[in-house]
């Protein structure tokens, strides 16, 4: 493998640890091995600490695809509890509020998740990496401040319902580069007249990547240490 001129690398992102951490682990990897000060390691679509699945890592000059990477759809498969919400609308942040389940039926629910399907509208999470005013929104948001995202246009080409409770539910969403799982269970939650917040969240494919490709960080960083390395003339 030749990881200057460029690699990629799918790994399954552990629950725990940012994207970032995923990258800089990698990246030490890469340059002990290769015994080099620096090399290029990014990413292709951030996943929260609190989600886990599908993280594309690009390498050297392979990290001018990132864009193209992360424009494929994406799969996720999320636990959204009913009933409560938080302000980041998942657990990073403590309950705010509660509501009433009695009323929630999986006929409701149902109806309430096929409006959601095709293209839809969506404002952000405050605790976001959205800029505004070149601040992270997550930013002015752990801070207290106030924050107004714009709605964004999205297209969720499938929202399945794979399990049902009065107090939660699990779906598995088929949606464009973008999306918020977070904010669609925000949404969700409102729409069934309850509140709602993310429990649980696991990408399972971005674009023809899926999940039963990927390593884990561990084995990522095995295969780098033990695969026939190529090196370019330049390291450029």
């Amino acid at each position: 493998m030749n990881f200057v001129d460029g690699e990629i690398l799918c790994i399954d992102k552990p629950l725990g640890w940012t994207s970032f951490d995923a990258v800089k682990r990698l990246r030490g990897s890469l340059t002990r091995r290769l015994g080099l000060k620096k090399i290029k390691v990014g990413h292709a679509g951030t996943l929260d600490p609190l989600a886990t699945g599908v993280m594309i890592v690009c390498t050297g000059r392979a990290t001018k695809r990132i864009d193209e990477l992360q424009a494929g759809v994406k799969e996720y498969v999320a636990t959204i509890a009913l009933g409560a919400t938080t302000p980041s609308y998942d657990l990073e942040t403590e309950i705010d509020a509660t509501y009433p389940t009695e009323h929630i039926t999986r006929e409701l629910v149902d109806e309430v998740l096929a409006g959601f399907h095709g293209r839809i509208e969506q404002v952000p999470p405050a605790f976001s990496a959205c800029k505004i005013g070149g601040r992270r929104a997550y930013d002015l948001a752990r801070k207290g401040r106030e924050v107004e995202l714009k709605p964004k246009v999205l297209v969720i080409d499938c929202i399945e319902l794979l399990s049902f409770a009065p107090t939660e539910i699990t779906v598995r969403v088929v949606c464009s580069k973008g999306t918020y799982i977070r904010a669609l269970a925000r949404d969700i939650g409102a729409a069934l007249g309850s509140g709602g917040h993310l429990t649980a969240l696991r990408r399972t494919r971005v674009g023809d990547i899926t999940i039963d490709k990927c390593l884990s960080v561990q084995q990522a960083a095995a295969l780098i240490d033990t695969v026939e390395i190529e090196m370019p003339e330049s390291t450029d």
